[in-house]
């Protein structure tokens, strides 16, 4: 199908979408086929093979555990924080898997399976993408029942090796049941000037394809619900981020200084605010809590934390309805959902595949476009903001330190998030003319990533990732 707002707004665990979010889900995919089959009794063995950048930083960014679940048939967008906790739990306990065991009208298969038995090979990159998993099962006699390897492509997002080509033709063939279909940034700007539009009505006309305008509305909305969940949640955390980097979370303290300092919001403390959004979403996203990827989890705090600021900081927000509000969010997560269709189909939004610009960049490249659009910039306002976010983030590399998604991820989500906004007011202080295209920085952002050195690509082999004493 047509990459729509809802694939690149998914609600998953953390801490990581293309190492957490995408190889569970892989796991569930295999673990329903097998289901399916009829081939689940006879299963006696099985064997995971993770590659490149999945086995590199696989253990701190939750891949193998993530795998588990996926194999036991849970999927990241229904599963728990305690459900996740439980399970591991049994699983470390006990030493056993139970394959299948969550799919529906499955009776789960026991194995003894944990973390250890994985074959890592991080020095072995599969053509198709760094991102590379195989899941295979065997019978008693040791025959092959069942293989499949996948792909996790950044977002949460898997791809099948072998079905690649026609997942794309699939994409293509969706994406002429579109009103109005657009792979590039001059094609969304034709399609706004035809039809009078701006560019979060093209991407509202395009997902009604697919969906009511009610259930657009509604599913938007609880996506923004629980993003709001996810920092109510995280403020009452307190103490140490896990894995043993001895990470300090700050939102906490921080909320509780903001409510002594600023209690009538004042406007000059809006970074700070910002600043805490975007913690508070990546301090829970390392803790493994509960995120939207938006698009990815290694970047899920920049858009809440902008669009926060578009809901107590934009002009006329302050004499605002309830239902204006849920006008703005509506508004604002179609406007970056159709910038993120852009990274998505034109590029790439895997911090493995072409760093951190990939991730964080895009996303602040989606905030930026949210707010404009929501600001009241034209659609060649929007499409500036989203390229001057892109522009300064180019180049950023995906390093981080022993594989957990914490440093520096965590305060670069803050300092992304306020790029983002920088960049809305300085394209609404233009007239939407500008000397360099957001298609050019999306090519230009893609082949960054292809020349960037693997060591800086979600490897833990350069940066700070080696330039930094873990303890």
């Amino acid at each position: 199908m047509a990459v729509g707002v809802f694939d690149l707004f998914s609600i998953g665990i953390g801490p990581s979408s293309s190492h957490t979010v995408g190889p569970m889900r892989a796991g569930a995919v295999f673990a329903g086929e097998l289901a399916a089959s009829g081939k689940l009794p006879d299963v006696a063995g099985l064997r995971v093979d993770l590659y490149g950048s999945l086995a590199a930083t696989g253990h701190g960014h939750g891949t193998m555990t993530a795998v588990l679940l996926g194999l036991e048939g849970y999927h990241p967008e229904k599963i728990l924080p305690d459900e996740v906790e439980d399970r591991l739990a049994a699983i470390a306990e006990t030493g056993t898997l139970q394959l299948a065991g969550a799919v529906d009208g499955a009776t789960a298969v026991p194995l003894p399976y944990g973390v250890a038995d994985m074959v890592l090979r991080p020095l072995t990159v599969l053509p198709r993408h760094t991102n590379g998993m195989t899941f295979t099962v065997t019978d008693a006699a040791g025959e092959v029942l069942h293989t499949a390897t996948f792909f996790s492509v950044g977002g949460g997002f898997i791809v099948r090796e072998g079905e690649e080509d026609a997942a794309l033709k699939e994409l293509d063939e969706s994406k002429k049941e579109l009103p109005l279909p657009f792979r590039t940034a001059a094609e969304l700007l034709g399609r706004c000037q035809s039809k009078g539009l701006s560019i979060g009505e093209i991407m509202f006309v395009n997902e009604r394809a697919s969906r009511s305008e009610e259930e657009i509305r509604k599913g938007l909305l609880e996506i923004w619900a629980v993003m709001e969940e996810c920092v109510e949640v995280s403020l009452k955390r307190e103490g140490l981020l896990p894995g043993g980097l001895k990470v300090r979370r700050r939102a906490p303290d921080w909320h509780e200084r903001l409510l002594k300092e600023d209690k009538d919001r004042d406007p000059k403390y809006w970074q700070e605010w910002v600043n805490l959004i975007a913690l508070a979403v990546n301090e829970e996203n390392a803790s493994g809590g509960r995120v939207v990827t938006a698009p990815t989890n290694g970047a899920a705090g920049i858009i809440p934390a902008v669009l926060y600021y578009a809901l107590h900081y934009a002009p006329g927000m302050d004499k605002a309805t309830q239902e204006d509000r849920d006008d703005v969010v509506v508004k604002f997560l179609l406007t970056a959902g159709a910038i993120g269709v852009l990274y998505k189909e034109q590029a790439s939004i895997s911090g493995a595949e072409v760093g951190c610009q990939g991730e964080v960049g895009s996303a602040s490249s989606m905030a930026a476009a949210g707010l404009a659009e929501v600001m009241g910039g034209t659609p060649q306002q929007v499409e500036n903001a989203a390229e001057i976010a892109m522009e300064h983030n180019l180049g950023l590399t995906c390093d981080p330190i022993g594989g957990l998604v914490q440093v520096p991820c965590i305060e670069r989500n803050a300092i992304a998030a306020a790029k983002a906004i920088n960049a809305a007011k300085m394209a609404l202080w233009g007239d939407g003319t500008h000397r360099v295209s957001l298609d050019e920085v999306i090519v230009t952002m893609r082949e960054t990533g292809k020349d960037m050195s693997s060591k800086y690509k979600e490897t833990a082999m350069g940066g700070l990732a080696v330039n930094v004493v873990e303890c």
